[in-house]
């Protein structure tokens, strides 16, 4: 991405939006198909309607594109198999009209498939929602984070379940906010020296040096750095070290008792245990990547015979969540 593109005249990928889905591909895992996925944001956006897009209808036409890149769908497979697939959340709560209507109106008959029984919104959705209390949410969330800032309640308050993620990581590790992207996602490289502005006037300067290779009792390596030129070093728990392979069972392609990841994710929720009675299309757990979340849906009624996820556990694609009977 280092000059123009004339494709966006083909996929119309809003300037903002595009380095953003770029990265959304990488942690899925579609870095490599990024091409793929822009030509499915075409795809997707005349499934839907060719809707206008833009925050938050953007999202949905990006979410959408993913969607059908990592469970290699064609527009056509989408129209015909509707009914039977678990669709990001986001674009089941669009076709709901949780974003308003469209101009031209909602695509059909995509929408009766995806929804089936699902509620619709009539009217502006904003109209029967009810007033947001800053005040009780901040006092919420100061119960588990007692530093919280106005800021951060408008952080909790646009994306609740991303800002208990980073609130939980700036507890255990500071102010990672301060941090480069690539830092904080990837981390740094021994030899790499990198800067860390924490205040107006205060910048660090950090060189990472060595990482030792014993490992501690505890399950810690030495992490020798300097910072502003004075060697320092500290204790950090490897936690690559404690971990056992763990290798998580697939869904079979084809068996319909079998409910596998549809993306990669985590687990949000598990609306079911096992034993429970299912109809086709009910939820069954949601999934939740880069700021994505997916509702799982049960492929046919039955009875949950197993499940095989927790809350919290990372999954593949693929994975198996559950075994229907």
């Amino acid at each position: 991405m280092k000059s123009g593109n004339a494709d966006v005249y083909m996929n119309e990928i809003p300037g903002g939006q595009y380095t953003n889905l770029q990265f959304q591909a990488f942690s899925l895992g579609l870095g490599s198909q990024f091409e793929e996925v822009k030509k499915a944001y075409r795809e997707a956006n005349l499934l839907l309607g060719d809707i206008i897009k833009v925050t938050p209808s953007s999202k949905v036409v990006g979410d959408l594109a993913q969607f059908m890149v990592q469970n290699k769908l064609t527009a056509k497979e989408i129209e015909e198999r509707a009914e039977d697939l678990s669709f990001p959340k986001s674009v089941v709560e669009f076709l709901q009209g949780a974003i308003g209507i469209p101009y031209g109106g909602f695509p059909e008959p995509l929408r009766s498939k995806v929804l089936k029984d699902m509620p619709r919104i009539e009217g502006r959705p904003g109209q029967e929602l009810l007033p947001l209390d800053f005040d009780k949410l901040k006092k919420d969330l100061m119960e588990s984070f007692p530093d919280v800032s106005d800021h951060d309640v408008m952080s909790a308050a646009m994306y609740p379940q991303v800002a208990n993620d980073f609130f939980r990581i700036r507890d255990k590790y500071g102010p990672v906010k301060h941090l480069d992207t690539k830092t904080f996602l990837v981390g740094p490289t021994i030899g790499e020296r990198i800067e860390v502005t924490i205040e107006r006037g205060k910048t660090l300067d950090i060189k990472i040096l060595a990482v030792s290779e014993e490992m501690t009792a505890a399950g810690e390596r030495e992490v020798f750095f300097e910072l502003n030129g004075q060697l320092r070093s500290v204790f950090i728990r490897d936690e690559n070290a404690s971990k056992e392979m763990k290798i998580h069972p697939k869904a079979v392609k084809g068996n319909k008792d079998q409910v596998g990841a549809p993306m990669p994710g985590t687990v949000l929720t598990i609306k079911v245990k096992e034993g429970d009675k299912v109809d086709k299309g009910q939820p069954i757990a949601v999934l939740s990547a880069m700021k994505m979340e997916m509702i799982v849906q049960a492929p046919r009624a039955g009875t949950i015979k197993s499940v095989s996820i927790t809350n919290g556990q990372k999954l593949e694609g693929d994975d198996l969540i559950c075994t229907i009977e």
